[in-house]
């Protein structure tokens, strides 16, 4: 036994209706492009606190670190953007993002089915005289749905998904930005201590040796107990001075290991022993802002951001009107599996189904408004990452510049304390004064080294500020 129902076609007002709906408008805000949040510096052409004759209005190197030339941390920075756990956390959500814009463009498509059922059916008597019925029923059946999109629901939400993936994208990029600048402040900070540890060590050294003299004159009548205390707590003072220093080290050790995803205590055998500081390039190029917007991975973060959001108004709006949903049903069946093979009796359902849930007392409209906030929301973010960003840059070439005399200053009081030593070593040989005062005064001269040490270091790192501050060192 075969039930069998009659092929429904589309009626000619039906397909007008169809041919309308896919011509239809799209609901919500067009995206126009981001705000004009910085015209000024954009209109200008330069930074405010970029005039150094060693700043230079060109492109600067995305690969800024091999600038500094020191094949340590080229290796380090290499290591880092393969090897990095919250690097890795970023690609994972990247690809979160494709994934759910690949989710979006299906959702557009039509979506079918296939159903297969194969029953035993036992059937009480009608009377009761009667026997009970058996029989046994087989169906195979195929369905389709789509969802027009009439008012561009779908579409809008494509755009969101896309606008989100590519922010997902500048988000990667962004961290890639921020860790190279990681590495290579560690790396700084490594060398910088590992300097002036060193130059501790000969200061202590030059006043061990001070102490041992003052107690031999002291035993001679030639000192007293004052000049005693004096040389020894100048001695315990430097001895404390080296020991957070030495901590400092070992943090930084330990940094630098888990930035490349290894363990603290990976790369000390490596980068233990003493090493010259890096120090940054004669000149340096630093673009302009327009550059700095175009480039720079966290403004074009929360630019696609506020696309993302601007699209989703239009899916608010879409949620408001009708959806019109295409059905489509093919089965085949009956009592004998041989009923499956008659491809010319089946049944058929072809319709258009209609939905609109117009009485919600609002709450359509409270999820536009919504949209409407969070769009609003997403630019003002948009306006503080331009401005968070020209700040970031300005406060940089103010260090840098100023972080340039400081190092000139300090060079030249070096210079200074050279002479001195010097001068004393001469004195000392002509028997005008003591060793003491010698090696007082290339105490002096150590100090001078270590404060130009930490400013070249300062300097330096004003330098890799520089380059955070533009967006440098991502890959796309």
């Amino acid at each position: 036994m075969m039930i069998t129902m009659r092929p429904i076609s589309l009626s000619l007002p039906l397909s007008l209706t169809l041919a309308a709906v896919l011509s239809a408008c799209t609901l919500g805000p067009d995206y126009q492009g981001p705000p004009a949040a910085a015209p000024h510096a954009t209109e200008s052409g330069k930074f405010v606190r970029g005039g150094d004759t060693a700043l230079l209005q060109t492109d600067p190197l995305n690969h800024w670190w091999e600038g500094l030339s020191d094949a340590t941390l080229n290796n380090l920075v290499q290591r880092a953007l393969e090897a990095n756990p919250n690097l890795s956390i970023a690609k994972a959500r990247l690809q979160q993002s494709r994934a759910a814009l690949n989710l979006e463009q299906a959702n557009a498509m039509p979506s079918g089915g296939a159903s297969a059922l194969a029953a035993n059916v036992r059937l009480p008597a009608l009377t009761s005289g009667g026997s009970s019925t058996k029989a046994n029923l087989y169906t195979l059946g195929f369905d389709a749905t789509w969802e027009i999109d009439i008012f561009g629901g779908h579409k809008r939400s494509i755009q969101a998904a896309s606008a989100n993936a590519e922010a997902a994208e500048a988000s990667m990029a962004d961290v890639q930005v921020s860790l190279t600048a990681e590495v290579a402040n560690a790396y700084i900070n490594l060398r910088d201590r590992q300097q002036r540890i060193a130059l501790g060590a000969q200061s202590l050294a030059m006043q061990e040796q001070m102490l041992t003299l003052t107690r031999q004159r002291l035993d001679r009548g030639t000192a007293s107990n004052m000049d005693l205390l004096r040389v020894q707590n100048q001695l315990d003072a430097t001895r404390a001075d080296l020991l957070p220093l030495r901590a400092d080290q070992e943090s930084y050790l330990n940094q630098l290991a888990t930035l490349v995803g290894e363990e603290p205590g990976a790369l000390d055998a490596t980068l233990g022993a003493t090493a010259a500081l890096p120090l940054p390039p004669a000149t340096v190029a630093i673009g302009d802002p327009t550059a700095l917007l175009r480039h720079r991975p966290d403004i074009r973060a929360a630019e696609r951001t506020l696309a993302a959001d601007t699209a989703k108004i239009g899916q608010a709006e879409a949620a408001r009107y009708p959806s019109l949903k295409l059905i489509g049903v093919i089965g085949l069946g009956g009592t004998q599996a041989s009923d499956l093979t008659k491809l010319d009796d089946f049944s058929s359902i072809a319709a258009p189904m209609l939905s609109w849930n117009f009485l919600d007392f609002g709450r359509n409209a409270a999820r536009v408004t919504q949209a409407e906030e969070v769009r609003n929301e997403a630019e003002m973010k948009y306006r503080q990452t331009v401005l968070d960003a020209l700040r970031d840059a300005e406060d940089a070439l103010s260090r840098f510049r100023h972080g340039r005399i400081s190092v000139a200053t300090l060079a030249r009081s070096k210079t200074s304390a050279d002479q001195a030593v010097k001068l004393a070593q001469q004195r000392y040989q002509a028997g005008t004064t003591n060793l003491i005062d010698v090696l007082d005064t290339t105490r002096q001269q150590v100090s001078a080294q270590q404060n130009l040490v930490q400013a070249e270091a300062n300097l330096t790192r004003s330098f890799v500020a520089i380059q955070k501050a533009l967006g440098l060192g991502w890959n796309s």
